[in-house]
């Protein structure tokens, strides 16, 4: 027992003080994420007056959006600024899109405090809410957990693993209790007369403000490197440099690979090797969009079946609409 308690306590001495700042913002901001997404598909039904497929359009665009970013957010961190100063940024850009929609939710007939008389007035400020969210969102995305690993030394394995252990813990509980907790401010509270948007948006809102300031008052605690290079913008250029030398070959010439024409004085045969076995690899991913596809409609077309429904859950009470969601933070290991 004495032997277990020790290799428990030896798992996190040496893990590096900054990790505290790391996990609490990354906790914070998926607090912040998932409770706007919780009441996001209502939001459009409701307050914006959108047709169910209308709705459902716009949530997948944003769910769409949210995850290309982060192929734009590794390429400014790796080739340019470094991940401290692309989470800085993007979490501005982030901040400012909450602020925007929560502004949606102020906007509308008296006795709302900012005049606008019908439900498409709120439409444009809500959109740019969305577009500015979803580029905050997704560019921070890929930086904040290789952030985090860059805070460890060599030979710290063990604490690098009970770093992800705990980062993806902290991304399940804020999504779990935000998915529990914004539908019942939604719901439970009334502003001007009506469910109350602006307050489910405005709670995330804090969080993610609280979260950036958090994460720079751990500036000094930080281990930060330099812009090295993007490995997908080079894989890129040898994917083109290879088809280009191709389709440019004398006649009759043959190689085992296409991948083989990419001229090796400038990448290195290690390179086109990994490229190989990446492309082999990836037709595994292929029917991956189906799957995610059918996931992400728990946000929309199975929220908007629950709308239609009672909730009644007996002892358990009435599961709101935008609480079921919940169920898959408190299910899954990591998302």
């Amino acid at each position: 027992m004495a032997d277990e308690t020790t290799s428990f306590r030896d798992r996190f001495r040496g893990i590096p003080k900054s990790i505290a700042f790391i996990w609490t913002f990354e906790f914070m901001e998926r607090f912040s994420y998932y409770g706007n997404q919780a009441v996001l598909t209502l939001f459009l039904l409701e307050a914006l007056s959108f047709d169910d497929d209308t709705t459902t359009a716009i949530f997948h665009g944003f769910k769409f959006a949210t995850y290309f970013a982060p192929i734009v957010g590794a390429i400014l961190a790796d080739s340019w600024q470094g991940k401290y100063r692309t989470i800085i940024g993007l979490s501005i850009v982030y901040c400012l899109g909450h602020v925007m929609f929560t502004m949606s939710g102020l906007i509308g007939p008296a006795p709302y405090p900012i005049p606008g008389g019908t439900a498409q007035a709120k439409a444009p400020v809500a959109m740019i809410g969305l577009a500015l969210l979803s580029v905050g969102i997704g560019g921070r995305k890929p930086c904040v957990s290789s952030f985090g690993g860059d805070q460890f030394k060599d030979g710290q394995e063990k604490q690098l693993g009970v770093f992800f252990s705990l980062f993806y813990l902290a991304i399940n509980i804020g999504a779990f209790l935000s998915q529990l907790i914004t539908p019942v401010l939604r719901n439970d509270v009334q502003c001007f007369g009506r469910d109350c948007f602006a307050l489910a948006f405005g709670v995330p809102t804090i969080f993610m403000a609280m979260g950036t300031v958090l994460f720079v008052l751990g500036t000094f605690t930080y281990k930060r490197r330099p812009a090295a290079g993007n490995m997908l913008v080079l894989v890129t250029k040898a994917i083109c440099n290879a088809i280009k030398n191709r389709c440019k070959r004398s006649k009759g010439e043959s190689r085992d690979h296409w991948m083989d024409y990419c001229d090796s004085n400038i990448y290195s045969p290690r390179l086109v090797r990994d490229i190989k076995f990446v492309l082999h690899v990836m037709i595994m991913f292929l029917p991956l969009p189906i799957y995610w596809t059918l996931f992400s409609q728990q946000g929309s077309r199975w929220t908007l079946q629950a709308y239609r429904m009672d909730g009644d859950a007996g002892a358990l009470g009435t599961i709101k609409p935008d609480q079921i969601q919940s169920l898959n933070p408190l299910l899954n290991h990591q998302t």
